[in-house]
């Protein structure tokens, strides 16, 4: 049977969850930090506080977080994809890299680590490799692809190859409106992005 501890500490971790979910997150890290004082060897829990000082603008913090998780379990993905995003935020794209490469070696199938390391090679102006990436994380992905064409039409677009990059965006405007439920304000997005991608390859066109 599971000790009491155990319920009281998911029942912790999953509204920590929620509130940074709904973008409460003072009151996310707030309960992280209780959460971590019951459990100061919890990898998990240090990275999930990282990401939500991150998404709070306290890089400083979701960085020495990270830097914990990993202390703690170096074979934590999510922690150096995490940190590689603060790397590519902060300028330093081929530290991202390495974190990006560690976290797909100890989980292959890490789909966000694989577009993030896409994009950070895209901003190098490396197309070829972004694009493997972009290949790469579709075979793996089963669900929510859009986004992943979305990336890869815009290499395409920048890189100068004009008719994949419009077929890339078309392709992500269909996955979303595949979908038999509501679009998600994520979907939206992703939507109005593709759109704005295709209007700024065709007005050149058009202009002509």
């Amino acid at each position: 049977m599971l000790p009491a501890q155990y319920f009281n500490d998911r029942a912790l971790r999953d509204n920590a969850l929620s509130e940074a979910k709904a973008g409460n997150y003072a009151d996310a890290i707030a309960l992280f930090d209780q959460l971590l004082q019951q459990n100061p060897l919890s990898a998990a829990d240090y990275n999930n506080r990282g990401l939500v000082h991150f998404q709070n603008h306290q890089h400083d913090e979701a960085l020495a977080d990270y830097n914990r998780a990993i202390d703690l379990d170096a074979e934590l993905a999510n922690a150096y994809d995490n940190r590689g995003n603060y790397y590519a935020h902060h300028g330093d794209l081929f530290g991202a890299l390495l974190d990006y490469d560690m976290a797909i070696d100890l989980n292959p199938f890490s789909i966000k680590a694989r577009i993030n390391q896409g994009i950070t090679f895209r901003e190098l102006k490396i197309y070829g490799r972004a694009v493997e990436c972009f290949d790469t994380a579709l075979q793996f992905s089963r669900l929510k692809k859009e986004s992943i064409y979305l990336e890869r039409g815009r290499t395409h677009h920048l890189r100068g190859d004009w008719n994949c990059a419009i077929a890339d965006y078309q392709r992500a405007m269909t996955s979303i409106f595949e979908k038999e439920s509501d679009l998600s304000n994520r979907e939206l997005t992703l939507l109005n992005q593709a759109q704005d991608w295709i209007d700024q390859l065709l007005t050149p066109l058009q202009s002509a």
